[in-house]
């Protein structure tokens, strides 16, 4: 192993299971985050593994962390509050960073705000290298590959299947959906990004069987599939989680706008108190039967569907898990193709994501 890996926010819900999966594979990661004995702890469990303390509120900590060609996961969220010293102590040390955010201010922040640090220091930053959005960009960049010359609208779908009673979401996930609710997201509308809210569009998708409603949402593929097709005129990537509730995500829409001036720090007030409740890790019976779907489709301008990819998986924290070590493992032995804000399609190449993915259980239905 040439590169130093370490995972801060270990102690974390996702990130002992990051820390897990990275020993799995035979790397031994430093292990770091704000409790000294709950690293202790799991880094005993874990056989041994170094411990390092930083908290977000430190940034010397943070940027302590790593150093040129190492590699940072980071599991710390909500990101929009807590992620910007990891990202700022990556691109400053030009080290390779992944981070399992799914918040749509926080990828656009790294690709707009931090990517021109990480080119200028070769830093490589991966953000949203989980189930939130490394999927949706493998679907569609297959499905692009297949769809050859004309295309102009992808759009991507996020669904579940098969989930248990119980709460199969983390506080963490559930506050960070609660904390984005009210911001201003985006699209890829007419070749060029633009700001929008959550919930704009609403569309529904074939899933195993049945028609399930999706609502749009800011991700990463926004950013990914543009570079690859650089004629596309529109990217929709559409969130399923919400089920009959997202005809009420959508019209509310409408008053996003009107919300969106609520000041950030009263925004997140009232996500800690809407999940205060919510137990820290989501209940395992919930997710023990649950099954992910990522569906990609490419349009021509027509309309005319061009190419369909579907991709299945296993539940969202486990895919998370097994694509951040995967990605951490490969860049720390091998690197990464470029500087910046990359997408996991320019990181590794489609075909070498590819195998990747289907190392976390990520492949294409027949």
């Amino acid at each position: 192993m040439s590169a130093r890996v370490v995972v801060f926010g270990a102690t974390g819900y996702t990130g002992a299971r990051t820390a897990e999966a990275l020993v799995s594979r035979g790397v031994r990661p430093v292990l770091a985050g704000r409790d000294p004995g709950r690293l202790a702890a799991l880094a005993q469990r874990l056989g041994g593994l170094e411990t390092a303390v930083a908290q977000v509120t430190d940034r010397a900590s943070v940027a302590a962390l790593v150093g040129r060609g190492d590699v940072l996961v980071t599991t710390v969220g909500p990101f929009t509050e807590l992620g910007a010293p990891a990202v700022a102590a990556a691109a400053d040390a030009g080290a390779v960073y992944l981070d399992s955010t799914g918040e749509p201010p926080f990828i656009r922040s790294v690709h707009e705000r931090w990517g021109p640090v990480a080119e200028r220091s070769g830093a490589a930053l991966l953000t949203a290298f989980g189930n939130d959005y490394v999927p949706g960009v493998l679907a569609g960049a297959l499905a692009l590959r297949a769809a050859g010359e004309g295309a102009d609208r992808v759009d991507i779908g996020y669904f579940m299947t098969g989930l248990g009673k119980g709460q199969p979401f983390s506080r963490g996930t559930l506050r960070s959906l609660a904390g984005i609710a009210t911001q201003p997201l985006y699209a890829w509308r007419d070749g060029a990004l633009r700001t929008e809210p959550a919930g704009a569009r609403m569309r529904t998708f074939d899933v195993a069987g049945r028609p399930r409603p999706g609502v749009t949402i800011g991700a990463s593929e926004q950013f990914a599939l543009p570079r690859i097709a650089p004629g596309l005129r529109t990217v929709d990537v559409y969130l399923g989680w919400f089920g009959r509730a997202s005809a009420a995500v959508h019209a509310g829409a409408r008053i996003a706008p009107l919300l969106s001036r609520v000041p950030p720090r009263a925004t997140a007030t009232v996500a800690d108190v809407l999940t205060r409740r919510v137990p820290s890790d989501p209940a395992a019976h919930a997710l023990a039967g649950a099954r992910s779907h990522f569906i990609a489709e490419v349009f021509d301008v027509t309309g005319t569907l061009l190419a369909r990819t579907r991709l299945t998986a296993p539940e969202p924290y486990a895919i998370t898990a097994d694509l951040l070590a995967w990605g951490a493992r490969r860049a720390a032995e091998h690197g990464v193709h470029g500087s910046g804000a990359l997408d996991a399609v320019a990181a590794f190449g489609l075909d070498d994501l590819t195998a990747g993915a289907a190392e976390a259980g990520i492949v294409e239905e027949n």
